[in-house]
């Protein structure tokens, strides 16, 4: 699909039983992500426990982020093409498949860290496929008018999971096996594929080249016309951006957050648990309070109140020290109040705005461009916290994310993109009443 023939309607009717229908598939994958979250914990602390090597568990990071940043445009542009349901459950089940593999590894004691490599990296690449293939249904199977307040709960389950994954994993560690904490991940699997396979109905976007035999050259060219359409549409291109350049400068500040706390507070392990607990609960109460209000009636003005409320609370986190920790603590509540409202109501815009048979490439896209993001900032951070101190990240990544929200606010083409057709021209009526103005 180019730029020029997108001007269709991007959510079809939605039937009046919709939260039935949409229901199971949630609860299935609000089960499966906490099965990853501790899936994700044992492993972690396994690789720490068995290595202790900073290298080891940066590896994994870079195995886990690697089909999401290379892959991930082609996985949305298949997204887009093929059956969405079949994608997630498939995706699901090769998950389930890498678990059970490494569940039988540990249970014969042979595991080793490359086992774990390629789990991970298998994790990754079936993530690539099935988030945005969920995220992308999403928009065909709930009424627009609840894309906010839903993107509000969905933070506010990360949220939960956020907190409730490590002290969970870590109990479950000291009384039962490896091979056992990772069969739970079985269990929520299975659990989320049988819901989905039996009880929800998902359907598929309209598409004109149905007739057209996928091969190489059309998923390449599927990908082109998705860059096209983001590049082309600079409201929506603008936003992009700047999501990616913020992440760019918010992630490593909180990779910092344990070289803030034993340096700069002078504390220790209880310590960086309280702030990123305080973090999670700022999550959990910004999804609630978004799934609640629903965010104001412009979208755009949500996330961007939201970037502005994240880099203040940033920035005030730099200026912290040992006698404000208790300020520090607040902050993080802030910060992540704030990154619930931004998240949710941009899910919402994109939702929105983008046509059903292209946001599987436009979400991937956006994902591949955050998950590149993140080790870039980290190779600029450590030679400005080393040479700078560590509070200076934090006031730079506070104030440019501020700044961002300001810009966004003054940038017609990204403050008005609720009122916009997909592609990127004002609505109709919209133009018509500001020439009358």
């Amino acid at each position: 699909m180019t730029v020029e023939n997108s001007e269709i309607q991007t959510t079809p009717d939605v039937p009046a039983h919709w939260l039935g229908n949409y229901l199971p598939m949630w609860i299935g994958q609000a089960v499966s992500l906490l099965g990853s979250g501790l899936v994700q914990f044992a492993l972690v602390w396994y690789m720490t426990e068995k290595t202790g090597s900073a290298t080891v568990l940066a590896m994994a990071t870079f195995v886990a982020l690697l089909p999401s940043v290379i892959l991930g445009p082609f996985a949305g542009a298949l997204v887009d093409r093929l059956n969405r349901k079949a994608i997630m459950i498939i995706s699901d089940t090769a998950v389930a498949l890498a678990t059970f593999a490494l569940v039988v590894l540990f249970h014969l004691g042979i595991a080793q860290i490359w086992h774990i490599y390629v789990a991970l990296f298998v994790r990754s690449l079936c993530g690539s496929f099935q988030y945005p293939a969920m995220q992308a249904s999403t928009s065909l199977m709930v009424p627009r008018e609840h894309f906010a307040r839903l993107g509000g709960i969905n933070q506010a389950m990360n949220g939960v999971i956020t907190i409730v994954s490590p002290p969970l994993g870590a109990l479950l560690m000291s009384v039962m096996t490896m091979q056992a904490v990772l069969a739970i991940d079985l269990v929520t699997a299975a659990i989320a594929i049988s819901l989905l396979a039996l009880f929800v109905r998902v359907p598929q976007p309209p598409r004109s080249q149905t007739a057209e035999a996928l091969t190489p050259a059309r998923v390449l060219a599927d990908v082109r016309n998705g860059l096209k359409y983001a590049v082309g549409w600079s409201g929506l291109f603008k936003l992009m951006v700047m999501a990616s350049l913020i992440n760019m400068l918010a992630s490593p500040a909180f990779s910092l957050l344990p070289l803030m706390v034993t340096k700069i507070y002078g504390k220790g392990a209880a310590e960086v648990a309280w702030l990123e607990s305080a973090l999670g609960l700022g999550i959990v109460a910004g999804g609630l309070l978004l799934g609640l209000w629903g965010g104001f009636k412009r979208k755009t003005a949500t996330t961007l109140t939201g970037l502005i409320g994240m880099g203040v609370g940033i920035t005030v986190l730099g200026l912290t020290d040992r006698n404000t920790y208790l300020l520090a603590v607040g902050m993080m509540g802030l910060v992540g109040l704030m990154n619930a409202l931004a998240n949710g109501a941009l899910g919402a815009i994109m939702q929105t705005k983008i046509p059903p048979e292209m946001q599987g490439r436009i979400f991937t896209v956006i994902g591949s461009l955050a998950s590149a993001a993140s080790p870039l900032g980290m190779l600029l951070a450590a030679p400005v916290a080393e040479k700078l101190g560590i509070r200076a990240w934090y006031l730079i990544a506070g104030i440019f994310c501020a700044a961002m929200g300001v810009y966004g606010f003054l940038k017609r083409d990204v403050y008005t993109l609720d009122d916009q057709e997909p592609g990127g021209k004002l609505a109709a009526v919209t133009a018509a009443a500001e020439e009358l103005a």
